[in-house]
């Protein structure tokens, strides 16, 4: 028996030891996981976007449905079923392709 002012020491099973180890390593690698995709989100997102001619002019009577951005050409959809190829720089036409919708 131990006087009350002396503290007893017990000892662990291995087993405990092992596991409270093991749940600390998984805490410190999840909060490692987290910070690197709060990182990657943000340097993703802070990136900026295509450039932008200031101004498109489509024909007469075009109304675009959708546009879509690449390295020095932009590709409008329009309401008559064509895809007009325009020159990022100077907004130019340079193709038109006609979508003609196949049957089923």
């Amino acid at each position: 028996m131990t006087h009350p002012s002396e503290t007893d020491n017990q000892s662990e099973p291995p087993q405990l030891v092992f596991l409270r180890r093991m749940v600390t390593t998984l805490t410190v690698i999840m909060i490692c996981g987290f910070l690197v995709v709060l990182t990657l989100l943000v340097i993703r997102l802070s990136a900026s976007g295509p450039n932008l001619p200031e101004t498109v002019s489509l024909p007469d009577g075009v109304s675009a449905r959708a546009v879509t951005f690449g390295d020095g050409w932009i590709a409008v959809v329009t309401d008559g079923d064509e895809i007009l190829i325009l020159n990022s720089l100077g907004g130019a036409i340079e193709q038109r392709l006609v979508i003609q919708p196949t049957g089923n």
